[in-house]
């Protein structure tokens, strides 16, 4: 008996061996919902697992979030605590399949907040959001910054 199951021969199958390749599936003969219903579970996970990118340029900072199939009125943007960026959202989807013989009801949610502590550069009162092709844009502009911010640092050697 092999330790090591030979995956170019033929499958070893014996219920006496625990490294038998043979495992049983409780679940394989169910009949699992269409490909609809499961990506509707994939979407929604998605949803909840949102990435965020902060991106720096010289002028401001910039969110952008991949929210595919997402209505930008179950997005909220907020500012807290006068520093706080807040983008949250919530998801719930229904989905009915009527027959003469049976009916099925699925329903999947889901929400997320992402919370960013903004640097004292950041101009709170001029922040803008846009959805555009399931993609949301935050742009938060900066104060620029004056000359006399900037110090010169003698090196000595």
């Amino acid at each position: 008996m092999s330790l090591i199951p030979s995956f170019f021969g033929g499958r070893r199958s014996n219920i006496f061996d625990p490294f038998s390749l043979d495992v049983w599936d409780p679940f394989k003969d169910f009949q699992f919902p269409s490909s609809a219903a499961l990506s509707s579970g994939r979407e929604t996970l998605a949803f909840v697992n949102t990435r965020v990118d902060w991106k720096e340029t010289p002028e401001a900072h910039i969110f952008k979030a991949d929210l595919p199939g997402v209505k930008k009125e179950e997005v909220k943007v907020e500012i807290e605590d006068n520093r706080v960026l807040q983008i949250s959202g919530e998801r719930n989807v229904e989905k009915e399949d009527k027959n003469d013989t049976w009916h099925r009801l699925e329903r999947s949610s889901g929400k997320f907040t992402r919370r960013f502590r903004l640097p004292e550069n950041a101009k709170m009162d001029q922040v803008k959001a846009s959805m555009e092709n399931g993609v949301l844009t935050i742009t938060v502009p900066k104060e620029e910054m004056k000359k006399s911010d900037v110090k010169s640092i003698e090196i000595s050697g």
